[in-house]
């Protein structure tokens, strides 16, 4: 499916560069560097594949591994890593958010292929898109950013659901895809800059 190829490749694009700026921050050295950029770029995929019994796609392919590397390279070429701030800068935010928003979709669709309900397309998309950022964060003894970042989780269980919606009523294609993709970028970019939050108890 050209759909889910596409996005695979922005999203793992998109989470490497978000790995590297937080690797920066942490002080890493390259192989730390290389790991969280992994971590965040594949570390998802790799349980959604397990949980939807597909071999994973990063063990059988080298795109992957290649587009990880490419993004840890470029960014040391064009010296990102000397931003102060990183995580407030809007690079960070929007690779962040591209990525979110591409790897949704993606963990929606292979649950969509395996036939799963929509609490399994719905959980599969959460996981593709948060599972990698939440390891390298336990990884690096941070607090994962799911936990406390506006509507972050969110984005990921709406754009399932909405593509669980789409498949039921045979809504497919490109179109209805960027669509979906262009309201979640805008939905997490909204919830950033307007500092929305879920309601906390207490």
């Amino acid at each position: 499916m050209v759909e889910l190829m596409v996005a695979e490749i922005i999203g793992t694009v998109a989470f490497a560069l978000s790995g590297f700026y937080v690797a920066i921050k942490e002080k890493l050295d390259l192989l730390g560097i290389f790991i969280a950029s992994f971590l965040t770029a594949l570390g998802g995929g790799l349980v959604r594949d397990t949980l939807a019994d597909r071999v994973p796609y990063t063990f059988t392919n080298l795109m992957p591994t290649l587009l990880v590397l490419g993004v840890v390279f470029f960014s040391i070429l064009l010296k990102l890593h000397r931003k102060n701030e990183i995580e407030k800068t809007f690079y960070f935010i929007v690779s962040d958010t591209l990525g979110l928003v591409s790897f949704s979709i993606s963990g929606a669709l292979i649950g969509l292929q395996a036939e799963f309900n929509f609490f399994g397309v719905v959980l599969l998309a959460l996981i593709t898109a948060v599972g990698g950022g939440v390891v390298r964060d336990i990884l690096l003894n941070r607090v994962p950013l799911l936990l406390t970042s506006e509507f972050y989780g969110t984005v990921s269980l709406l754009v399932g659901a909405i593509l669980y919606l789409f498949a039921q009523f045979h809504i497919s294609g490109y179109i209805p895809l960027m669509v979906l993709f262009a309201f979640g970028v805008g939905l997490r970019l909204l919830a950033y800059y307007k500092q929305w939050n879920l309601p906390k108890i207490g």
